[in-house]
């Protein structure tokens, strides 16, 4: 008998990730931190109304730093931070992206 695979979705429905949202403005901002949230919302595949209100979050949690520059803005990230789930909580906003950084 064939053993499924297991890089498949086991349902055609299947659209969950596993990483959320936040995550992945965060990881967009870390690799291009001048990007417009115009295109970071095309690239999650949000609006960008929704990344604007992630912006805000990540900056009130102290993870994100909004700088205006011109016309645009700078976002450096606080790598040094802790992740906020107790689960993953011992480790920090750099483990993160370091783990993504590896694959690009």
């Amino acid at each position: 008998m064939a053993e499924p695979n297991i890089d498949k979705p086991t349902t055609k429905t299947s659209n969950w990730t596993f990483l959320t949202n936040h995550s992945h403005v965060l990881i967009c901002l870390a690799m291009q931190p001048d990007m417009l949230l115009r295109e970071v919302a095309n690239k999650v595949g949000i609006t960008e109304r929704a990344v604007q209100k992630i912006v805000l979050e990540l900056e009130e949690g102290g993870v994100l730093i909004r700088k205006r520059v011109g016309r645009c803005n700078h976002y450096t990230i606080k790598e040094g931070r802790s992740l906020r789930h107790p689960v993953e909580g011992h480790r920090q906003v750099k483990d993160l992206l370091d783990m993504v950084r590896k694959g690009v």
